[in-house]
């Protein structure tokens, strides 16, 4: 399939442009529901091919009486947490630059858990061919990357790169940045209908079993190891549904030291196991390179420092104001109850 869909240079998620109507969907409610009256199912977005926490929590038995509803599958965070913001998914994950920015948008919502992040086994890389001439970030002036979404984790990594490699704001507005299905990305890069493709998790490392390209760079390497998204739930579904929200969250904190602590194999056949069994009609097949959901810290706990980079770097970029967001009101560990 093509690359498709160029950015508008940079209006950095734009995606995250929330008018006052859609905020005004997730408006909080006032007092918490009784035990009684929440619900015991989430609406949620999955993604194809893979196994996102909540649904690893789920067959594992955490979730309890908890019932998932898979709704459909998304190739973008941002567009993830709007949907969870406009109430149509009861929770959804992005990267948290793209959560920074919603709030800062008025969306009231709250950061949970951090859901992936990167290491050295769990990293976005940015691929060239073996034989590309591009070494380095001036090389990029002119070229296409594709990429899962705009506005988000691959275009911010990108910005980052591009910044440290010296690049003025009209050199950086030359790169273009395409939206690009992350299961057709490699044959995208293969083609040449692209320069570079953002490849992760197993859709990386089958690219690399493949053979014939080579990273540019990683985020790991800017950033070092670092949760990198979190799910987001509106203050009114955690108002209304407080037993609810401390069950899922505790969960997915729970799953995370699962896949952390088992062996990798054992992981591996439960993911296949999971995704054979939904009946999405998915190739399980890329399964069998996955390694880590890369979170830091114990359980998914979120400290702060992973939002406020994003703050600092979406406020000197003047994305947004300072002032449009505090730290303390972007999220809460109060329903993350999970153990080591």
């Amino acid at each position: 399939m093509a690359a498709t869909t160029a950015s508008t240079r940079r209006q950095f998620l734009t995606l995250l442009g929330l008018s006052t109507v859609v905020v005004s969907c997730g408006t909080a409610a006032t007092g918490a529901s009784s035990g009684k009256d929440q619900t015991r199912k989430l609406r949620y977005q999955g993604w194809a091919g893979q196994v996102t926490l909540p649904e690893l929590a789920e067959d594992l038995g955490y979730l309890g009486d908890v019932k998932l509803e898979w709704v459909g599958n998304t190739i973008s965070g941002p567009q993830d947490i709007q949907s969870a913001a406009t109430g149509q998914v009861d929770f959804g994950g992005a990267f948290n630059g793209a959560v920074v920015k919603l709030a800062a948008n008025n969306a009231p919502v709250k950061a949970v858990i951090s859901y992936y992040g990167s290491d050295k086994h769990a990293y976005s890389g940015y691929y060239v061919l073996k034989d590309s001439p591009i070494r380095s970030a001036r090389d990029l002036i002119g070229k296409k990357i594709g990429m899962n979404t705009l506005g988000a984790h691959a275009e911010a990594m990108l910005d980052i790169y591009l910044q440290r490699g010296g690049l003025s704001p009209a050199d950086i507005g030359k790169v273009e940045p395409l939206v690009v299905p992350p299961v057709n990305t490699e044959q995208s890069l293969r083609q040449k209908q692209i320069d570079v493709a953002v490849l992760s998790g197993v859709l990386r490392d089958k690219a690399l079993a493949t053979g014939g390209i080579r990273p540019l760079f990683t985020d790991f390497e800017l950033l070092g190891a670092f949760s990198a998204g979190t799910y987001v739930m509106t203050d009114r579904f955690l108002q209304q549904n407080p037993d609810t929200a401390r069950t899922f969250v505790t969960a997915v904190g729970k799953a995370i030291e699962w896949a952390r602590a088992t062996p990798r194999e054992e992981v591996i056949a439960r993911m296949t196991d999971i995704v054979k069994k939904r009946g999405r009609n998915e190739d399980a097949a890329p399964l069998k390179y996955w390694r880590s959901y890369g979170v830091a810290e114990t359980a998914g706990r979120i400290t702060g420092k992973e939002l406020q980079l994003w703050i600092d770097w979406l406020s000197e970029r003047g994305d947004i104001d300072k002032d449009q967001v505090t730290l303390s009101d972007l999220y809460t560990n109060d329903f993350n109850t999970a153990r080591s």
